[in-house]
Order: structure tokens, then sequence, then C-alpha cells
């Protein structure tokens, strides 16, 4: 229910603004039947989109090397990731669909460039290192980012996200996995990474968004407890996670200010170039073209199959009501149940023998 649907009466929806209010003081979840605000309903819907649609196009960075793993291990690998991500988000549109979004309206704002999607996947993938380095980076920064997404206020968006985080977890670490084996190789295969780590850092590092004194969602959806951590606080939570798993695999970090700093028991590092960040949101990244015409091409090559479906489950819904409408001459289900044993019997007999 919208604020316009809140009935004739007036005064009863700031009562039910109240309402809302408490559960979400008292930390409860709101479900879709409960009565919520217009603003928390369409930040819902902007954040899960977003967020959809990131999974979705997500696939297609490290998809485009599945034909060209090196092994049938990593191939297998792979192939169990970017069925993940296509679940991730089915998981996700679900999700929207409570809020009364409509799936095909959302995936044709997306491939019109209305609605958006994390301007991480933006960059290409050269070399197989970048599908390990993805792994580590972009999975580790979802993980910071989606964990407390499971303790979101809106119900079905949070119980999403407990099984997407297992998931991601899995995928943090095959892709550590693969470094770390690619590490213990040749010279040629730990440029390689090294040079993967170069070019995903920063981009890793802008995933959490702008910075809080420049994103102007993050507040409501703090308010709401719809997100639970500001964007710094998560690029922070990120950073200090990676420090000690770089130096672990051995991989120097491309920022000549990250240190420790004793005194506030986190490292200090540097800054992200915001402009490129707006630069890539707005469309201007090495693959934002090819990533949204894949799209559009996936989609309109799959329309059989959504008239395909379409038309079996109208069919289905027409057989089911020819069950239930009788024709001339015919009983009811219900008065087929009130026939005698014996006489069905019969009939069926005469019928066999006919």
């Amino acid at each position: 229910m919208t604020d316009a649907q809140a009935g004739p009466a007036g005064p009863a929806e700031p009562e039910l603004h109240r309402h809302f209010d408490a559960t979400i003081a008292r930390d409860q979840r709101i479900e879709p039947r409960d009565w919520m605000p217009d603003g928390y309903r369409n930040t819902l819907i902007r954040q899960i989109a977003q967020h959809a649609h990131s999974e979705i196009i997500g696939m297609q960075p490290e998809g485009e090397w599945i034909t060209r793993a090196p092994s049938l291990r990593r191939k297998a690998i792979l192939f169990a990731k970017v069925q993940d991500e296509a679940g991730h988000g089915l998981y996700l549109y679900s999700a929207a669909e409570t809020l009364g979004a409509d799936r095909a309206d959302l995936t044709e704002r997306l491939i019109a460039g209305r609605q958006k999607y994390s301007s991480i996947f933006n960059y290409p993938t050269p070399t197989f290192a970048d599908v390990g380095v993805i792994g580590w980076f972009v999975d580790g920064a979802a993980i910071c980012n989606q964990v407390p997404l499971c303790r979101s206020s809106y119900g079905p968006y949070a119980r999403a996200m407990v099984r997407i985080c297992k998931e991601e977890s899995f995928h943090q670490r095959q892709g550590y996995e693969l470094l770390m084996t690619m590490m213990r190789g040749t010279d040629a295969q730990r440029e390689m990474v090294q040079d993967a780590v170069n070019r995903w850092w920063w981009p890793s590092l802008m995933m959490f968004g702008p910075p809080d004194d420049n994103s102007p969602n993050s507040a409501a959806s703090m308010a709401w407890k719809i997100k639970r951590h500001s964007n710094d606080e998560l690029r922070q939570r990120f950073v200090d996670m990676t420090v000690p798993q770089a130096e672990k695999l051995g991989v120097t970090l491309p920022d000549p200010e990250l240190r420790w700093n004793e005194e506030r028991g986190r490292h200090d590092f540097g800054t992200p170039d915001w402009d490129e960040l707006m630069r890539v949101i707005k469309g201007g990244g090495p693959c934002n073209a090819q990533r949204v015409e894949r799209r559009r091409s996936a989609h309109e090559d799959g329309a059989w199959v959504r008239q395909a479906a379409a038309a079996h489950a109208a069919k289905q819904q027409a057989r089911a009501a020819g069950r239930q409408t009788p024709g001339p001459g015919r009983q009811t289900p219900a008065a087929e149940q009130q026939t005698p044993a014996a006489e069905r019997s019969t009939d069926a007999h005469e019928g066999a023998a006919v």
C-alpha cells in the first residue's frame, strides 16, 4: 500500500506512518503487505533493481573466460560461479516484484539506460588473472557491502541476501585460491596477477559508492535501516580486510599512501579518482556500451522463450478453467465426487469397452 492508498479517512495515514516508524525503531522487518511510505518503497526498488542488474551484467566479464579456461576444473568452477550470479539476479528481481515493480519494466529501464548497475563491471578482463582478482576484490567488496543487508529492514530483501552472501563467500574463496595457485607458478603468471591487482584495486574501492559527503541516497537508506553502514565505513572495512590477504598472497596493492595507522587502529589509504567513477556511471567506461548491448541482444534473443512460457501458462490456465466449468451434460467435480463409486466404476468399464 502506498501513501495515497491509506484510505479516504485521511487521519489514518499519520497513524500508519507512526506504526511504520515504530517498526523500524524496534529493528523489526517490514513485509510486502505492510504499509510503507512511498519514499521507502521507491528507495528499495531503486536499490534492489540496481543490485539485480549488477548480478546479471556481472555475468559478462567472467563469462567471457568460460570457453578459454585453462582446465576442466577451472571451467567447472567458472560455470558454477556465473550460474550463481544469474540466480542472484532472479532472487533480487523477485524481491523487487514484492514492492510492485515489474520485472520486464526493470529490464527495459536497464537496457534504455534509465537504471544503473555497479560501475565495476564496465572494466575489461584481458587475462585469466582478472577472473581471480574479480573473485578476490569484487566479491570480497560485495561481501563487505551485502552481509549487513541480511539485516535490512525489508524482509524479502534481507532473506534473499542470506543465500546470496553464502554463495558470494564461495566466489571470493575460489578467486583467492586461483590467485594463490598462479603466484606459485611462473614469473609470467606472477606478473599477470600483479597487473590485474593494479588494474582492479581502485575500481574495487569505488564499488562502495561516492564518499559520504557526496552520497545523496545514503542518509535516507540508513535512517530506514535498509543499509546499516555508510559508504566510507564499508570501504575502510574492505581495505582493512584485504591488506593482510595481499601480504599473504605476495602482491603489492597499488597505493603509495597505504599504511597502518596505529592511533586509529585502521589503515590509511589514498583517495580514489571520483571523477573516473562519475564518468563510468554516466556511460563513459571502457565497456559500458558493450555490456548493455549484450544484455539487450540476449533479451531480444530470448523473447521466444518468454513467449513460449507465457503461451504454456495460458494453455494450462485454460485447461484448468475448462475442468472447472462443465459443458452441457457434464457434472462438476463436486457432483462427480457425489456419484457412488460403483456407478463410476461401471461408467469407466463401459467407456473402456466402447
